[in-house]
């Protein structure tokens, strides 16, 4: 039996924290992650884990300690935001380069300069290619249903890689919702406990973590990383199956949100998806075929399955809360033009929009007008204007 409660996400990730109860938690402060840690060192201070909390002196050291403790072969979390996860940098790498099962909460707030302290994924996006698997939720419940099922995802023995549970700053980090919690005890014996095959302080074992790399080895351990990537796929809709199974709870790696017969679709993550989906229900009941098509997976790219929902809409707008800076579109756009070209779908003209820096408020009038352009440019013998902004103040130029 679930148990109900209201929960803001930070406070339901930290209490997913609880129930899991890892070996090691190192973490810095930063809004707005900053109440996982809090949260949780009272539970450290309570007496309800037994975990080492290790509190440190900036970001970069927090993922040290955690490589540290992980290598050791400890199970490993901690949590960070923007500038925390720039600083953290290369760390991130080295985690995933040494195949380290750490879980880490990203809540989304944009990178510095200027310093804002608001909600998009300029810091998720900037590590998309770092090798930590990048799981995405709209909600409170699924910020805390992911970091349950990333523990299994990263442990598992064909992955061995790190996973970020990211989720939207204040938007979903601090806004308070309904919320099934799963029982202590079912979730304990969903994760189990780590049981790594090499690690520092195994008496039985001696091993070099982290050693000089040279020409004849680092591609051949790059490959593997790669190999880990796509086989995470699989494993990551095995763990989403015993999670239904334990919860009735069903995800997978996409969510399609009426595309059975849309025209129109829509690409975007987190919390906007909410947004649009209202928007998508009005439409509905004016006649306009409106679809949805949520990644709830960035790393790996779930390239044919959105290929796939879109094969059949007639144009699609993919949404970045982060500019690719690249002079083409946001990153999503990117790698999802690039999906539908590599499974030989062309039919739907494909738009990008930049939207939401800085916390830029999103509104459910704002998306109807992204479909409304929408049916404009499925009519367009060709697209001109590509690369869109959505909310600009003053327009584009």
């Amino acid at each position: 039996m679930s148990i109900r409660e209201r929960l803001s996400g930070n406070e339901a990730v930290a209490n997913a924290m609880r129930q899991i109860n890892p070996d090691v938690v190192a973490a810095f402060p930063i809004t707005p992650s900053t109440e996982i840690p809090q949260y949780f060192s009272t539970f450290v201070n309570n007496g309800q884990v037994d975990t080492e909390f290790v509190p440190v002196e900036s970001e970069h050291s927090a993922m040290s300690a955690c490589i540290g403790a992980s290598s050791a072969g400890a199970r490993v979390m901690t949590a960070t935001s923007a500038n925390g996860l720039s600083l953290m940098w290369e760390m991130l790498y080295i985690a995933s380069s040494l195949r380290l099962p750490i879980v880490m909460s990203c809540v989304n707030r944009a990178v510095s300069g200027p310093l804002n302290i608001h909600n998009d994924h300029s810091d998720s996006m900037g590590a998309r290619d770092s090798g930590w698997i990048q799981l995405y939720g709209e909600t409170n419940q699924e910020a805390y249903d992911n970091i349950i099922m990333a523990i299994r995802i990263a442990e598992h023995k064909d992955i061995q890689l790190p996973v970020m549970n990211c989720y939207d700053g204040f938007i979903t980090s601090h806004s308070i919702e309904n919320i099934e919690l799963i029982e202590d005890d079912k979730v304990k014996a969903f994760v189990g406990t780590r049981n790594p095959e090499h690690y520092l302080l195994n008496k039985d074992e001696q091993i070099a973590v982290g050693p000089l790399d040279v020409q004849p080895f680092l591609f051949e351990h790059k490959f593997q990383q790669a190999r880990a990537m796509r086989k995470a796929k699989e494993v990551i809709r095995e763990v989403q199956k015993e999670f239904y199974e334990m919860t009735g709870r069903q995800y997978d790696l996409i969510e399609e949100y009426k595309m059975e017969d849309a025209e129109y679709a829509i690409v975007v993550l987190n919390s906007t998806a909410g947004t649009s989906k209202e928007a998508v229900d009005r439409l509905r009941e004016q006649g306009i075929k409106a679809g949805l098509v949520k990644p709830r997976v960035f790393r790996p790219f779930p390239g044919e399955e959105i290929a796939n929902a879109l094969k059949n809409v007639k144009a699609v707008a993919i949404l970045d809360k982060a500019d690719g800076l690249n002079g083409v579109g946001g990153p999503l756009f990117t790698d999802t033009t690039s999906a539908m070209l590599v499974n030989n779908v062309t039919s739907p003209k494909a738009v990008s929009y930049i939207y939401g820096i800085g916390g830029r408020d999103v509104r459910v009038e704002d998306i109807e007008s992204v479909y409304k352009d929408l049916q404009e440019v499925a009519n367009e013998e060709k697209v001109i204007d590509v690369y869109r902004y959505l909310g600009l103040k003053g327009g584009r130029d």
